[in-house]
């Protein structure tokens, strides 16, 4: 599995070599127009960014303060970097920047099923986070671009989603939905251990802070990581002096999250700069802009936190040892 990962990392980032070499026009002018951004702007994407990424260990910090385990914010946010870069490092890194947290979590007196349903519950957040994320887009997109498709496929999730809520009031379905999940459960160790993990998780933590209302702080922080990133991308397009694609601009961030996510190439490289630029020229930006604002923002979301989460890993690690 691991060989296959690099062979087709390996592959799409020829792909995106090759198509880069293509299009030599356009990506002079992005060289061009990435000579002219304003320092003062292009400073206001780099605190959306960081602004982001405190988000994300804020999240980690509430989940893990929820199990009893105090982690400062300052820390939290040196252990965030460095599982990022990880994960941004190699092809499928996502498994090993997890890995890395799992450990860290375990050294600061995180026991196994904390740990588990701090990262499994994270990542639910996140992933439903986005989903917000998305649908905020399609409203704001409308009929443009891949708007009016996903506007209809949202409406059919919703309308399944509202059927499968009122066929769980059965009893007897609830109960046959268990036996099923207990069976794949049973298959899937590591499945079926991070679903006990999230589940107690959120049964502690209904016992230390009952009630919804504690549970807007961790949903807040992973929508506003989301809104943060996106708005790193809004101030790359600021600091270029390009014109702002304001419907579909939110959608076009989203969208791109989805493939990213999956870590094929190391950091989305490739995946991320072609479906970003792509959807950008679908909203009126010039092929050449496209790019200049696609270059920008991964500069500062993926290109200059790897040096600093390696920075915060040799730390970390240098901790470890005395």
């Amino acid at each position: 599995m691991g060989r296959l990962w690099w062979v087709l990392a390996a592959g799409l980032i020829t792909v995106g070599l090759l198509l880069a070499v293509s299009q030599r026009g356009e990506l002079r002018r992005a060289l061009e127009l990435l000579t002219h951004v304003s320092p003062a702007k292009a400073l206001v994407a780099l605190v959306c960014q960081a602004g982001c990424l405190a988000c994300l260990a804020g999240l980690q910090q509430w989940l893990l303060a929820v199990g009893g385990v105090r982690v400062s914010l300052a820390a939290m946010g040196r252990l965030v970097l460095a599982a990022n870069a990880m994960a941004g490092a190699l092809p499928g890194g996502a498994a090993f920047g997890t890995a890395w947290l799992y450990r860290e979590f375990r050294r600061r007196g995180a026991d196994r099923a904390l740990t588990a349903g701090v990262l499994a519950a994270s990542g639910v957040f996140s992933a439903l986070a986005l989903v917000v994320v998305i649908v905020l887009g399609v409203l704001l997109a409308g009929t443009r671009g891949p708007g009016m498709t996903l506007l209809w496929a949202l409406a059919i999730l919703a309308l399944l989603a509202l059927a499968g809520l009122i066929v769980l009031r059965s009893p007897a379905v609830r109960k046959a939905l268990g036996r099923r999940w207990e069976r794949i459960a049973a298959r899937h160790e590591g499945l079926g251990s991070a679903g006990r993990a999230t589940r107690d998780l959120i049964a502690h933590a209904r016992t230390v802070r009952p009630g919804l209302r504690p549970w807007l702080t961790p949903a807040a922080l992973a929508l506003l990581n989301w809104l943060l990133d996106a708005a790193c991308l809004l101030a790359s397009l600021w600091a270029l002096g390009l014109p702002v694609p304001w419907s579909g601009l939110l959608l076009a961030f989203a969208l791109v999250q989805i493939p990213v996510s999956a870590r094929i190439t190391p950091g989305g490289l490739g995946i991320a700069e072609a479906s970003l630029t792509g959807l950008l020229v679908v909203y009126g930006l010039h092929p050449g802009q496209a790019f200049a604002a696609t270059l920008l923002y991964r500069i500062f979301s993926y290109w200059l936190l790897e040096p600093i989460g390696g920075a915060c890993w040799l730390v970390t690690a240098l901790e470890r040892k005395r």
